[in-house]
């Protein structure tokens, strides 16, 4: 059984098209998901799903390796970040290298780093002129949104769009393929 666990700091739409995705997998189960909001509305969704759930705060994240700790006691061998602002720490991608993916909601290279997430990324995409966005799912590195490519989808960017339009169409792509690119990562990496 591969284990994952999701670090989440907002709503957790992603989180839980994920975890129902994977509900009953023959060989890949959300085990925990992690939050560094203890308001964050993926803990209730977490609770609901069944889905043990975790609070942490930037001193335990950045100062001390107690979050690599509470993953390896939890048998989790994956990572995946859905809706996670922060960037990862170095002892964290060095437990799980190549082992943590995240969603953008634009087509990196544009649009990604420091402050590029959610609305700031579609207004900066629509401000810009671009006849399309889409997502990039890609492997965590130590710089934002600049870790390997794994997948891309598309969608037009329409004319009168809003920062509100066009992330909904983001959303779709999002709930259409993450859950299936990371079965593919990570049946690529038992087969």
């Amino acid at each position: 059984m591969t284990n994952i666990a999701i670090l989440a700091s907002g709503s957790g739409t992603n989180a839980q098209r994920i975890s129902e995705y994977f509900a009953g997998h023959p060989f890949i189960k959300v085990k925990l998901i992690l939050s560094n909001k203890p308001d964050a509305y993926v803990l209730t969704r977490a609770e609901k799903l069944g889905i043990p759930r975790q609070v942490f705060n930037r001193r335990s994240f950045y100062e001390t390796v107690d979050i690599a700790e509470l993953l390896i006691k939890n048998d989790i061998s994956f990572i995946v970040l859905a809706g996670f602002l922060w960037l990862v720490p170095p002892y964290l991608l060095k437990t799980y290298p190549n082992r943590i993916v995240n969603i953008h909601p634009a087509l990196l290279p544009k649009y990604g780093g420091k402050g590029m997430y959610g609305e700031h990324v579609h207004e900066a995409v629509i401000r810009a002129g671009e006849r399309e966005s889409g997502i990039s799912i890609h492997y965590v590195n130590a710089s934002y949104d600049e870790g390997d490519i794994i997948f891309q989808a598309r969608c037009p960017v329409l004319p009168g769009d809003t920062p509100a339009t066009l992330a909904a169409r983001i959303h779709e792509l999002e709930y259409d393929h993450y859950p299936r690119v990371i079965e593919d990562v990570l049946k690529s990496d038992a087969g």
